[in-house]
C-alpha cells in the first residue's frame, strides 16, 4: 500500500498551487484568500503610481470621518448629503487602485478575455451606489421638512470650504483612468447641459475661459461646487433669517443634483455589462459587413455579434459561409482584414456546406491571445455538427486545435 502521505507532492509555499483531488491528503495545507489578497496589495504597493493613491485614500477618508462629525455637530442634512460625495471619492480611488491590478494582469482559462471587465463593473457599482445614497438623503429630507431641527451654523461654512478642497484635491490630483473614458464617452447630464448654455453665452463676452468652461465641464467638479454653492445659501439664510427649513430644501437639492450627474454614467456602463452593440459604431459595421460580404467565395454570413468587453475594446464573432471550392485560410484571412480595424477581439468561422453528411465546420480565431504567442487562439474541431457555439472558447493545449497563422494579405479581385 502507497504512503498516502509521501505522495502528496504539494508546493506549500506557492498559494495558487490547486490541491489534488480523487486520494485523501490528511496535511494538505488549505490556502487562505486573504492571503492571496494581502499578496496582491503588497506587490501593487510598491508602484509609485498605487502609491500616490494610497496617500490620497487615506487622506479622503480622514477627511469623511472629520466631515461627518461635523455633520452630527451641526445637524445639517444638507452637509449630511455633501459629505456623500467624498463616499463616492474613496469609491472612486479603489476602482483606481482596481485598474493598475488589471492593467498587470494576464487572461487565464476562467477569464479567457482578461479581467477588464471588472473595471466596468467597480463603475457602476459606484454610480450606483451614489444614486442609492440620494434616495436616502431624499427620504430623511422630507422628514426634516416635516419636523425641521435646529441647525447650527458655526462649522456648516467650514465644513463645506473643508469638504470642497478635499473633493477637488481628489478628483485633479489623481488620474483615474476608468472614470476619465466614462465622462468621456457617456452622454452629459441635465446639470451639465444647463451650465454648458450659460457658459456659452459667458464665453461670448469673455472668449478667454473658453478652455475652461467648453465643451462641458468636469461632472464631478461641477457638482462639488454646486453643493458647496447650496450650502453657502443655505448658511446665509440660516444665520440672518433663522430659515432652518432651508438645510433639508438644500440636502434634497444636492441628492437630484448626484443622482443626474450620476444617472448617465451607469447607463453607459450598465449598456457594456449587457454585451450591447455600442450605438455610434452600427453603421461602420454594417457597411464593413457589406463590403466583406462581396469577397469571392464569401456567401453569408451568420449569428454576427458585436460587443463591448471593456472600455474601448470591442468583441465580435461571425461565422462565415462559404463556396465549396473556396480557399477557407484565403477568405478569413480578407475577412479579418475588413473587420480587425474596428473589432479588436474578433472570432471568425468559416464553414461549407457538405452535401453527402451534415454540414462541417472549421473556425479561427484572429487577434493577440496570450494563449498562442500573440498571433491567434481559438479554434473549434472541424466536422463537430450542429451549430457552433456564438461565444468564443479559448482553445489551448489541445492537440485537435490547430492554429492559424493569417497569409500575407493581398488585394483580392471583388465580384
Amino acid at each position: 500500500m502507497p504512503d498516502l502521505i509521501s505522495s502528496a507532492n504539494v508546493n506549500i509555499e506557492d498559494p495558487y498551487e490547486k490541491v489534488p483531488h480523487g486520494t485523501i491528503y490528511p496535511f494538505s495545507p488549505t490556502h487562505s484568500r486573504m492571503k492571496i489578497f494581502l499578496k496582491e496589495v503588497v506587490k501593487l504597493s510598491q508602484l509609485n503610481e498605487v502609491k500616490k493613491v494610497l496617500a490620497f485614500l487615506m487622506f479622503c477618508t480622514l477627511s469623511t470621518f472629520a466631515l461627518l462629525y461635523w455633520c452630527h455637530t451641526t445637524n445639517s442634512m444638507a452637509l449630511t448629503a455633501f459629505s456623500f460625495l467624498l463616499i463616492f471619492d474613496i469609491l472612486s480611488l479603489l476602482t483606481c487602485l482596481l485598474s493598475a491590478w488589471v492593467q498587470r494582469q494576464e487572461p487565464s482559462d476562467m477569464y479567457s478575455f482578461g479581467y477588464e471587465r471588472f473595471e466596468v463593473l467597480a463603475v457602476f457599482s459606484c454610480t450606483m451606489l451614489a444614486q442609492l445614497g440620494s434616495f436616502f438623503i431624499i427620504k430623511e429630507s422630507v422628514e426634516c421638512i416635516l419636523f425641521p431641527p435646529e441647525v447650527h451654523t458655526g462649522r456648516l461654512l467650514v465644513g463645506t470650504v473643508f469638504g470642497l478642497v478635499s473633493h477637488l484635491s481628489v478628483i485633479y490630483a489623481v488620474r483615474n483612468r476608468a472614470f476619465n473614458h466614462v465622462i468621456d464617452a457617456s452622454s452629459s447630464s441635465w446639470l451639465q447641459e444647463h451650465v454648458s448654455d450659460m457658459s456659452e453665452s459667458l464665453c461670448a463676452l469673455v472668449p478667454g475661459i473658453s478652455k475652461l468652461l467648453l465643451p462641458r465641464i468636469n461632472p464631478f467638479s461641477l457638482i462639488g461646487f454646486s453643493c458647496a454653492l447650496a450650502l453657502v445659501i443655505t448658511h446665509f439664510l440660516i444665520d440672518t433669517q433663522q430659515y432652518y427649513i432651508a438645510d433639508p430644501w438644500a440636502a434634497i437639492a444636492i441628492a437630484f443634483m448626484t443622482f443626474g450627474t450620476m444617472f448617465p454614467m451607469s447607463t453607459y456602463t450598465g449598456k457594456i455589462l449587457l454585451q450591447t452593440t455600442p450605438s455610434h459604431i452600427l453603421g461602420q459595421l454594417d457597411k464593413v459587413l457589406r463590403e466583406a460580404s462581396t469577397l469571392d467565395g464569401v456567401l453569408e454570413f451568420r449569428h454576427e455579434h458585436f460587443w463591448t468587453l471593456s472600455f474601448g475594446t470591442l468583441a465580435g464573432c461571425v461565422q462565415v459561409r462559404v463556396r465549396r471550392d473556396a480557399d477557407e485560410q484565403l477568405v478569413l484571412a480578407h475577412v479579418y482584414n475588413r473587420l480587425s480595424n474596428l473589432v479588436s477581439r474578433l472570432t471568425i468561422q468559416i464553414f461549407k456546406d457538405d452535401w453527402s453528411r451534415a454540414s462541417t465546420y472549421s473556425s479561427a480565431v484572429l487577434g493577440p491571445t496570450p494563449f498562442s504567442g500573440g498571433a491567434s487562439g481559438f479554434s473549434m474541431s472541424p466536422g463537430s455538427g450542429g451549430t457552433p457555439p456564438r461565444v468564443a472558447s479559448p482553445s489551448y493545449d489541445n492537440p485537435s486545435f490547430a492554429t492559424f497563422s493569417p497569409p500575407a494579405y493581398k488585394p483580392y479581385p471583388m465580384t
